[in-house]
C-alpha cells in the first residue's frame, strides 16, 4: 500500500541545506513512500480576516496537507527558533478555527544549519508547535544535524556513506513510525 507524504521545508533560500536534507531523506525511502514537496513561499502572511474567505493558494495549500498520510517537517533555525515562512504555513493550515489539515497525522521534524547544535532549538519549538494541533511526532532519534561540506551535494544526493547510514537510519525508523501509526 502506497503512503503519501507531504514534505514541508522551512526555507525558501534557492540552495537551501534543509532542502538539500530533505531530498537526501527521501531519495532512502523505500518505494511504497511517495513524497510532495508542498511550496510554502507562495502563501500571503496569515490574518483572521482571510478565515470567511480564504485565498486559493490557502485552499490548495491545506488541500495538499489533508491528501497526505504523513508529514516531514525539514526546518533551518533562525534566531533560535523556527523560520516565520514555516509558522505562517502552519497557520495557514490550522485555520479556519476547528478545520486543522494538520490533526491527528503522524509526522517528523528534523533539520541541518551550520551550528554545532544543528536545528536543536527550532525543533523544540516545531514541536511544541504540532503538539497543540495533533500532530503525531517521531520522537527519535533526534536529528539535530551540523551541515557541512562533503555530505549531501547542492542536488540533496548524498556523497558520504557515513551520512548515508545516518539518514537511512532515521528513515527506517521514520517509515515504521508511519506504517504503525497508520496501522498498514
Amino acid at each position: 500500500m502506497a503512503y503519501q507524504i507531504a514534505v514541508v521545508v522551512g526555507s525558501l533560500r534557492k540552495e537551501s541545506f534543509n532542502r538539500q536534507l530533505a531530498h537526501a531523506v527521501t531519495s532512502l525511502a523505500p518505494p511504497d513512500f511517495s513524497f510532495e514537496f508542498i511550496d510554502i513561499g507562495a502563501l500571503p502572511l496569515y490574518s483572521q480576516d482571510y478565515d470567511a474567505d480564504f485565498p486559493e493558494v490557502a485552499r490548495k495549500f491545506k488541500q495538499k496537507i489533508e491528501a497526505a498520510d504523513a508529514l516531514l517537517f525539514v526546518t533551518p533555525e533562525y534566531n533560535r527558533s523556527i523560520p516565520g515562512v514555516l509558522k505562517n504555513a502552519i497557520d495557514w493550515g490550522s485555520r479556519p478555527r476547528g478545520q486543522s489539515s494538520w490533526r491527528g497525522k503522524p509526522g517528523a521534524v528534523l533539520g541541518t544549519s551550520l551550528s554545532p547544535l544543528g536545528t536543536a532549538i527550532a525543533q523544540q519549538h516545531l514541536r511544541t508547535v504540532l503538539a497543540c494541533l495533533d500532530v503525531s511526532l517521531l520522537g527519535l532519534p533526534e536529528m539535530f544535524i551540523k551541515h557541512e561540506d562533503g555530505k549531501i551535494n547542492e542536488k540533496g544526493e548524498i556523497i558520504n556513506d557515513d551520512m548515508r547510514k545516518f539518514l537511512q537510519s532515521f528513515v527506517d525508523r521514520y517509515v515504521a513510525w508511519i506504517q504503525r501509526q497508520l496501522g498498514r
